[in-house]
């Protein structure tokens, strides 16, 4: 593989760090030839490093693409990866000039590059914009670069993230830190606690919140010390700000340290980082070579390294407060320091190591020159309707679960997806995604595409709308209409209970549909009862029985942050708002007092849909009193929820996916049913612990819960079920595979 770089060559900074180290080592590999548009201390440190290197300069940009073009296609090149503003441009230019896909790494926001320089904004800045919406792949130095930029209506589906990695092989020992940190300017003694940063000094850095956290940490931990290594425009402005919080002697302002970093960060305890704005700071993945302990705020890409309260922690930017309670916390507590260190030091290293960036580049690579030599269809892809975008875990779960089944299939297939709201599908799924209103845009994709889904869940019923019946049926038949093959995909069927709906239905399903895959065999009945015989009826499961909990440490986070400790005995209440459920909710607080009293297990009321699940949860849980109880109003998404849920010893549920999700990882199970549906999959699955909403009684519920906790310790039965369950659940894509290749 041959891959030409270009870059201005004045870069500085965590791009310059992230250039020169993945050339080097991608060159162990592939061709990967850099082209600076200027000679000057960045193309020396590349070739000193071993890069192959060129210099195109000049300022005719016209002269310029000619004689790369000729040099591009001379030589092979069958990739053009850019690296800022000036490359982006030549890049887009050399997209029809040589007919190579071309990519650019996107290492910082673009809207903010020109800060305080109006006049580069109104050019450089134009152009580059300009640049980036003409480029055929774009690569974000973090997901959320990646969900930034998707937000701003670049098309979801040709980005890819990468993170900045490092070299974790342990450096040499460093020497004594405290002649070391003494030459830097800082007070310290043996006992000494010494905070650190290395960061400009400039407003996106935010100093001014440091110091006043350090200053409130001091308050009550007398040994912290704070090393900032570093300069700039905020040097007397925050130089002024300790004087006046009291803590001058206590902070040092090293300046740039000169010589490498390893020793700065060797001598360190804590390393903080308190910027506003962060694509994924080199300077806590150097840190977490250190095994040092780390604070720093949620920005940019940085919670996908630090997982709140697991490995570190994570705050807010500008609050302060929060962080002087951490800081406090780790100068006074030697044994924690240590756990956090280990514990971020044992992810960084496998998960933001340069190898790591190097294997994720090379498959970024693989799949752009796989996607561009993909032959042009007159109807290719997939469109795909459902219930999304509405906050639903579980319709995106079914979502999340057919996506990953059509790239398994063809991981290159175009998706549109019909959503409630389009920006979420995009950001959560990185497909292209229209709104339901968007009727050119949704029929525009179907006359592209080759196979419209019907996704998942029970969209074919009257029960809750009648007004989305009418919806689906439409959509239906305008794929069709557009000459798609059409699949009801893992669904579910009815309640459908007007005849006027029910004769629609049929009609509308006999004469449009091509394979209908049902999750239970009550929807299998219901088609029967409603004359439905002419498409081809296969019975197989729910999608979402197939997704995989989360890592643990993501879990372990998401419980945190909900203040539940992460390693306790729990039982689950699962509700939701429902016409009869404001009567009932009190036996729901009551089975959880008796839960915990009983059995010992701490109700966790955990929300699947979290616009609406919240307050079902608080009106049962108002009688609870003193009884210990938790609330899991956000679990994030479907793979955290799902690892919430094997976190449980029993699950009581009204939700349909939190029992789906639950026995998918063999959870003992007692369903309240508001809807055939619930029932229905408890029976499919061999599960008989379940009663109807109208019917609960307080005696009732204990008697499910006391059946569940007897189940706990063995789960073999329902683990079968669930197996024979995902077997089944292939049928979904091996039939939607069938209606593609015909």
């Amino acid at each position: 593989m041959k891959v030409i770089h270009l870059i201005s060559g004045g870069d500085s900074g965590g791009a310059k760090t992230h250039v020169l180290s993945l050339l080097q080592r991608l060159n162990e590999t592939i061709t990967a030839q850099l082209v600076c548009f200027r000679d000057g201390p960045f193309a020396g440190e590349a070739r000193s490093l071993g890069i192959p290197t060129m210099i195109c300069g000049g300022n005719h940009i016209f002269k310029i693409r000619r004689a790369l073009a000729a040099y591009i296609l001379r030589e092979g090149f069958q990739i053009i990866h850019c690296h800022g503003s000036r490359a982006n441009m030549i890049g887009a230019l050399l997209r029809r000039a040589t007919g190579l896909p071309v990519v650019t790494t996107i290492h910082s926001d673009y809207r903010i590059d020109y800060m305080g320089r109006p006049l580069a904004r109104c050019t450089f800045g134009v152009i580059n914009t300009w640049a980036l919406r003409r480029l055929d792949y774009r690569i974000g130095v973090s997901d959320a670069m990646v969900d930034l930029l998707i937000s701003r209506g670049f098309p979801a589906d040709r980005f890819y993230a990468i993170y900045n990695g490092i070299d974790f092989t342990p450096a040499p020992i460093q020497g004594d830190r405290l002649p070391y940190l003494r030459s830097l300017g800082a007070e310290v003694e043996e006992d000494s606690v010494v905070v650190g940063i290395a960061a400009r000094l400039n407003p996106v850095k935010d100093m001014s919140t440091l110091i006043r956290g350090f200053a409130e940490a001091y308050k009550s931990c007398e040994k912290l010390r704070l090393v900032i290594a570093g300069d700039g425009e905020e040097r007397e402005k925050l130089g002024n700000l300790a004087r006046e919080l009291g803590v001058e002697n206590r902070v040092a302002f090293a300046g740039w340290i000169s010589g490498g970093m390893d020793r700065f960060y060797s001598a360190l305890d804590v390393n903080v980082l308190t910027s506003l704005s962060e694509t994924f700071s080199y300077a806590l993945t150097e840190g977490a070579r250190f095994h040092l302990a780390t604070v720093s705020t949620a920005v940019g890409g940085i919670p996908c390294l630090i997982d709140q309260g697991v490995n570190g922690w994570l705050i807010e930017p500008r609050d302060w407060r929060s962080l002087g309670k951490r800081l406090a916390e780790l100068g006074n507590d030697p044994a924690l320091r240590r756990e956090m260190g280990e514990k971020l030091f044992e992810k960084a290293s496998v998960q933001f190591s340069i190898q790591k960036t190097v294997d994720t580049q090379l498959h970024i690579y693989g799949e752009i020159l796989r996607r561009h030599s993909r032959p042009a269809r007159d109807r290719d892809g997939v469109v795909i309707c459902g219930a999304y975008g509405r906050g639903n875990a579980g319709d995106n779960a079914i979502l999340e679960t057919i996506l990953e089944e059509m790239r398994s299939i063809d991981p290159d297939m175009p998706v549109t997806v019909i959503s409630k709201n389009p920006k979420a599908t995009r950001l959560a799924h990185r497909v292209r995604a229209v709104g339901r209103v968007d009727l050119p845009g949704w029929l525009g994709a179907m006359r592209r595409a080759k196979l419209y889904i019907n996704g998942g869940g029970s969209l074919i019923q009257d029960v809750t709308s009648r007004r989305s019946l009418w919806f689906y049926l439409m959509n239906i038949r305008a794929a069709k209409w557009a000459g798609c093959r059409v699949q009801m995909y893992g669904c579910g069927i009815g309640p459908v209970n007007r005849k006027s709906h029910r004769r629609l239905a049929a009609g509308t399903l006999n004469r449009n549909v091509d394979v209908i895959t049902l999750r239970e065999p009550d929807s299998l009945e219901e088609l029967k009862s409603m004359g439905v015989d002419r498409p081809e009826i296969l019975l197989t499961a729910d999608p979402a029985l197939t997704l995989s909990p989360a890592a643990e440490e993501k879990t372990d986070s998401v419980l945190l942050r909900a203040g539940i400790p992460p390693r306790g005995r729990y039982i689950c209440f699962a509700l939701r708002p429902w016409p009869g459920f404001q009567e009932k909710a009190p036996l729901f607080g009551a089975a959880a007092r008796y839960a915990w009293e009983r059995y010992g297990l701490t109700p966790v009321f955990t929300a699947v849909e979290k616009g609406q699940d919240p307050a079902a949860a608080r009106l049962a849980a108002r009688d609870l009193g003193d009884a210990p109880h938790y609330f899991l109003d956000d679990a994030g998404a479907a793979g955290t929820i799902i690892g919430a849920l094997s976190r449980m010893e029993v699950v009581v549920s009204m939700r349909l996916h939190a029992l789906i999700f639950a026995a998918g990882q063999g959870i003992p199970l007692a369903g309240v049913v508001y809807d055939p549906k619930v029932s229905s999959f408890l029976r499919y699955i061999g599960q008989e612990n379940f009663t109807d909403l109208e019917e609960l009684t307080e005696e009732g519920l204990r008697d499910m819960i006391g059946r569940a906790a007897a189940q706990a310790g063995d789960k073999r039965a329902q683990a079968e079920a669930v197996r024979r369950l995902r077997e089944l659940e292939r049928g979904n894509v091996d039939a939607a595979r069938r209606l593609l290749e015909e």
